[in-house]
């Protein structure tokens, strides 16, 4: 579902922010964003293209540092805010669907998703699936067929762990297509959307899944075919030549929304800063310049109606993660 914040809302917004008269808290000096992947991926794009823009909108004093903490499908790093940096209001955490998905399958141990402050999210990265430009593969449903026959005969990379949301946007269209024996289908995980491209690319691996913003650079250079994106409608501009999956005849969608946790106890006066400077982000020219550029489309929401939002994704991903068979 996309969600837009009303334009009274946005302008009110980006006035507070811009007199600072209502706000009792600012940052002041450097303020971290950690990015829970190597440098390249999805995550990484999020803490980057964001802390320019809270730069270049002076909504922070001081620089935005990126901090690249890999690990665990997204784990390392919410575990860290979790265990130590609780009350820490100069951290930003960049999240996405991979998130939630991580959240409903059990896989950060011991932890739940009431345990962090969910700010903000600031657009929607669809799913594609896509081979390089000299496969044989040129659509998707010559990809599906070759599933059907042999669920093993295609090799995914992907920038999310086993189960993670880019092995669930193959399984998702998969499904959809009649593959059976979904979990055969092999799919290998890398730190990052840039390295499973990398091994595609190789020809190491037959074909990717992931976003169109971590796949762009390899489109421009004629390296990569995307067979499919996973959403309603086409994209807009330079992206409107790549079919959607539902106009190939396989009901398939995947989108991935972009957005921030912050650690928990933060004051009220933090968390209000910057559930506003997330409005103020994503109403500004900067921004949308940014989401047009990388195939971002609009998906906003903001404090408790993003909660709301994490809370409700999270118990759908655990019923279709349950329904395809990779968890109990």
């Amino acid at each position: 579902m996309i969600t837009r914040t009303p334009l009274k809302l946005i302008v009110v917004a980006a006035f507070t922010l811009g007199t600072g008269s209502a706000m009792a808290f600012e940052p002041q000096g450097k303020v971290e964003c950690i990015a829970p992947s190597d440098p390249g991926g999805g995550w990484d794009f999020t803490c980057r293209s964001v802390g320019n823009v809270l730069q270049d909108l002076d909504l922070v004093s001081g620089n935005v540092q990126t901090i690249n903490m890999a690990g665990a499908g997204g784990g390392v790093a919410y575990s860290h805010t979790v265990s130590k940096r609780s009350g820490d209001d100069h951290l930003l955490v960049a999240a996405s669907t991979a998130t939630t998905t991580r959240l409903a399958q059990g896989q950060f141990p011991g932890m739940t998703a009431d345990m962090v402050n969910w700010i903000g999210a600031l657009g929607a990265d669809y799913g594609i699936i896509a081979v390089t430009e000299d496969s044989e593969i040129q659509d998707l449903n010559a990809l599906m067929d070759a599933l059907k026959e042999d669920p093993r005969s295609v090799k995914f990379a992907g920038g999310s762990a086993k189960g993670g949301w880019d092995h669930l946007k193959v399984l998702i269209a998969a499904d959809a297509a009649g593959v059976e024996n979904l979990p055969r289908i092999a799919y290998l995980s890398y730190n990052n959307g840039g390295e499973a491209l990398t091994q595609v690319i190789g020809g190491h691996v037959d074909a990717f899944t992931g976003d169109i913003s971590e796949a762009q650079g390899f489109m421009e250079s004629g390296d990569l075919r995307v067979l499919a994106v996973l959403s309603e409608e086409r994209l807009p501009g330079d992206l409107s030549e790549i079919p959607t999956a539902r106009e190939q005849g396989i009901d398939a969608l995947g989108p991935n929304w972009r957005g921030f946790y912050m650690p928990a106890d933060i004051s009220d006066d933090a968390k209000a800063y910057w559930t506003e400077a997330m409005d103020t982000i994503y109403a500004s020219e900067e921004w949308q310049s940014v989401m047009t550029q990388n195939g971002l489309m609009p998906f906003h929401m903001t404090a408790g109606e993003f909660e709301d939002f994490v809370l409700n994704q999270i118990v759908d991903i655990e019923q279709l993660s349950k329904d395809i068979g990779l968890i109990q």
